[in-house]
């Protein structure tokens, strides 16, 4: 499994959003040149993170985006399937009619577990864990 394009640029953004100070506005202009992320691929990220609940978005001269919970609550999970949607490492994890051999494999234990344990890690990586991280960068 690979990482998409557009979930590695919103776990950026989101992280960038959690690196400010409580309550403070960051701009599509100013997460995108922080980032280096096209500006216009990025408006339609930010709208994909507030519209799962993700961000939330301020009208105005004086607009911008902000978290719309508090970093420890987001997790790199909520912004990839906000992103990608469910993540499936295979087929017959996903569906139950996925092949000829369905009934009798002896793979689909394996990646039933598998997916679990990578979507557990996902979960447990939250952006409130890399805040400090954040702040340390930005004293040097």
């Amino acid at each position: 499994m690979q990482l998409s394009r557009k979930a590695d640029y919103a776990l950026r953004a989101v992280m960038h959003f959690a690196g400010l100070p409580k309550g403070q506005l960051a701009s599509i202009g100013q997460v995108a040149k922080a980032q280096s992320i096209p500006r216009e691929f990025l408006a339609k990220i930010l709208k994909d993170l507030t519209w799962a609940g993700i961000l939330v978005s301020f009208q105005g001269v004086t607009g911008g985006y902000r978290l719309a919970r508090t970093a420890r609550e987001i997790t790199f999970l909520d912004v990839i399937e906000a992103m990608d949607g469910p993540i499936t490492l295979n087929l017959c994890v996903e569906s139950a009619n996925c092949c000829e051999h369905y009934k009798n494999c002896k793979m689909r234990d394996f990646w039933i577990k598998e997916q679990d344990h990578f979507k557990k890690a996902l979960s447990r990586a939250n952006f409130g864990k890399y805040k400090a991280v954040l702040k340390d960068k930005s004293k040097k």
